[in-house]
């Protein structure tokens, strides 16, 4: 029975419900078997919360397990960015870490069993021959190969030689002996070991041959004791070769193989192979790149693990595939930094504003909040320094000022967030025209520092003290890709055409308040009226926008689909 009720049932959920009513299982066991053949991205968080959330709702067991079968890009550094990932999402998998390197003997045991049994035999044909002699019509029986009819004695001397390395990469290909009349492409007489001569990252030069996911998936689960292998929809025509390898070796029921739609999110491409290829051109600043959808280009950003989680669970579970808008994702992290983000002071866009009526060389300090909308955030106030002269957004301040416009203008008055009231008195500009430096003055006498002096004025901007700031690059992140759907691209073009020019906007030389001089990678703060930031893991002296303050998107309801 659960332990914790999960936030929302769903149709994974009903058939683990109905395999323990009926006393199928006793405990449930589940697993997430990433391939280390790249970093893992939003879509894999999808695979991620399912397989442990269940697991934990159950108060079962959740393993990991690196589908290290295909040695040819599989990589220490993968292996270590995976478990670095859930372990900061707090997945941290309590029934294990495994890989699937670990089962190559007992792979290797089960394919001679096949053999001896008739139900496996070596193949000779070429990978191309092989494509042809099965078809491409479902409706149409695949061709015998010439040599399906090998006796297991022959089989099991070939297959033997092949370990024993033989053989050329694609001379010898040991097949399942299943249907060759099958609708199902994947049950007729599908590849199960092929010869790959590539040293393994953790087994070296071992093995120059390797079986094939399909085969030892379902094998490592069974071996595992697992209950449900839970996986996306992609793999639904691979059920029948998982069923069939489970019931031929093991003859029993169990591991299940259930699927759930993936995970497609707008204006983002979740493809390793792109993926890989952005990082390898140079197009982005690596597999953490703050425009990256991976897990670890997100963490960058700022985006935090319950967030992602959150909005996965949002986009629902279910079998149907659909599409995601990006902003649901920025909305679950700006909802959840809204109320915990301590506000600092930030001006992107610095210009000199001169109170003329203060003092050279006099400071004062106001009490700024640190977050109206949670007093428990540390403390509630912060003191920042005044000073005569001050940094100001160049957007607040116009000579010729827009229709409706309440900052500061000649002759205009602005509230100095939490400080005085000033008046714009002129401006100072170099021989191009540019302002160098806005004058004004200060209602020294009634401008206590707060809207209580009394005093009302339509605007209000912000500040930093000139003598009492740092100096820091802000970075403006937006979407990497301009086209919606980045799955279904029209005829003729490719993932690069829309790339989006602007995806980051370097505001260098942004003035900052003295109280983030101390933030480290994974600190979160809302720049007023600028978004929600923090510093970057990578650069030092550089703040990461992980989303503006609001949008206009509102998160839907994710679509019901038949089960």
């Amino acid at each position: 029975m659960r332990e914790n009720k999960m936030a929302d049932k769903n149709f994974l959920t009903d058939i683990i419900d109905a395999d323990l009513a009926e006393g199928k299982v006793s405990e449930i066991h589940t697993r997430f078997p990433p391939e280390p053949n790249g970093y893992l991205h939003i879509g894999s968080a999808k695979a991620i919360y399912i397989n442990w959330s269940i697991a934990k709702a159950y108060g079962g067991k959740f393993n990991l397990r690196l589908d290290d079968t295909n040695p040819a890009r599989e990589d220490v550094e993968y292996v270590n960015s995976i478990l670095e990932d859930l372990h900061w999402l707090g997945a941290d998998p309590n029934g294990g870490v495994f890989y699937g390197s670990d089962y190559f003997e007992q792979c290797y045991a089960y394919a001679e069993k096949l053999i001896l049994e008739g139900k496996a035999y070596v193949d000779d044909l070429t990978r191309d021959e092989m494509r042809e002699y099965r078809g491409s019509d479902a409706g149409k029986p695949s061709r015998p190969s010439p040599w399906r009819d090998r006796t297991p004695e022959e089989n099991l001397d070939l297959f033997r030689r092949m370990r024993a390395g033989e053989f050329k990469e694609g001379e010898k290909t040991l097949r399942a002996k299943i249907d060759l009349a099958s609708p199902n492409m994947n049950m007729r007489d599908p590849a199960i070991y092929r010869i790959k001569y590539e040293s393994h990252h953790r087994q070296g030069d071992k093995w120059c041959i390797y079986p094939m996911y399909d085969f030892a998936h379902p094998i490592q689960d069974a071996i595992e004791g697992i209950t449900h292998s839970m996986c996306s929809l992609e793999f639904e025509n691979h059920r029948p070769l998982y069923e069939w390898v489970i019931t031929n070796l093991f003859g029993t029921e169990f591991p299940k193989q259930r699927e759930f739609a993936r995970l497609n999110v707008t204006n983002t491409v979740m493809s390793k192979r792109y993926l890989r290829e952005l990082v390898e051109t140079g197009m982005v600043d690596g597999w953490d790149d703050p425009r990256m959808p991976t897990l670890c280009g997100l963490r960058r950003r700022g985006y935090t693990p319950s967030s992602i989680f959150t909005f996965v669970r949002e986009a629902g579970i279910a079998k149907c595939d659909n599409l995601i808008d990006v902003r649901q994702l920025e909305a679950c992290v700006r909802s959840e930094l809204d109320l915990c983000a301590q506000r600092r002071v930030a001006v992107l866009h610095p210009v000199k504003l001169v109170v003329d009526n203060y003092p050279a060389g006099q400071t004062e300090t106001f009490a700024l909040a640190n977050n109206p909308n949670r007093e428990a955030c540390d403390s509630s106030t912060r003191q920042v320094v005044f000073s005569r002269e001050l940094w100001i957004e160049e957007e607040d301040f116009a000579e010729v000022p827009p229709p409706k416009f309440k900052r500061l203008t000649v002759g205009s008055e602005v509230r100095l967030m939490g400080a005085y009231i000033v008046r714009c008195t002129g401006v100072d500009k170099d021989e191009a025209g540019r302002i160098t430096a806005i004058h004004c003055t200060a209602d020294l006498e009634t401008g206590c520092g707060c809207p209580a002096d009394g005093r009302k004025v339509k605007g209000t901007i912000h500040w930093v003290s000139a003598d009492h700031c740092i100096e820091a690059e802000v970075r403006l992140y937006d979407k990497l890709f301009t086209r919606e759907n980045m799955n279904n691209l029209p005829e003729g073009t490719t993932y690069k055409d829309y790339l989006n020019p602007d995806s980051v906007t370097v505001c260098a030389g942004a003035k900052l308040e003295m109280a983030l001089e101390g933030a480290k990678p994974g600190d979160k703060f809302q720049f007023v009226r600028n978004g929600f930031f923090t510093p970057d893991s990578k650069h030092p002296g550089v703040f990461n926008r992980v989303v503006t303050l609001r949008d206009s998107f509102k998160p839907a309801q994710a679509p019901a689909c038949p089960q």
